[in-house]
């Protein structure tokens, strides 16, 4: 069954419907997708090893859970569907955090992020994901980029300023 996707302006607003073939390869078509970072008590946050046969960013460490938002669908029951299908993870509170446009030469994605804190045991999709494991913020640091996906990289650095902002406002008040 091909998948159909809600196609986006830069104010998320719905404009159209593409397939997926059509947005992949094609930046001027916006379409959304729904990342959530799992972390576990101790504050490492779990990676997601991509399956050699991924069209995009193959045999990379990747976040958490990331997956596109099909036509119709809210981006939390996105980010819920995709915690069930990537990872075994069925009823975990997500906290929505921001929203941005992430774009590159091959594609432009609307993106809404949400955290969720898990210690429970995970079930990987072996389709999509060869391994999995949590990771602390230093061990990421320590390693080549080129070890992770351009996206989780931009991912971590929005995730560090705005936990840099929320620590600003918080002392501000």
């Amino acid at each position: 069954m091909p998948e159909v996707f809600d196609v986006v302006n830069e104010a998320d607003e719905v404009v159209g419907q593409a397939l997926r073939g059509q947005v992949h390869g094609n930046p001027a078509l916006i379409h959304r997708v729904a990342h959530v970072l799992v972390f576990n008590s101790a504050g490492n946050v779990f990676l997601q090893l991509r399956s050699p046969a991924k069209d995009v960013q193959p045999n990379r460490w990747d976040t958490s859970v990331g997956g596109h938002v099909d036509a119709g669908e809210t981006y939390e029951q996105a980010a819920e569907r995709e915690m069930r299908e990537e990872l075994g993870i069925d009823g975990a509170e997500i906290e929505p955090l921001y929203r941005y446009l992430h774009r590159n030469e091959y594609e432009s994605e609307m993106v809404a992020t949400y955290r969720s804190v898990w210690d429970g045991p995970v079930r990987l999709d072996p389709s999509e994901i060869t391994e999995g494991r949590f990771w602390s913020i230093p061990e990421i640091a320590g390693h080549p980029p080129e070890t992770f996906t351009p996206n989780f990289l931009d991912e971590l650095a929005r995730y560090q300023r705005w936990l840099g902002a929320l620590a600003d406002a918080e002392q501000r008040q």
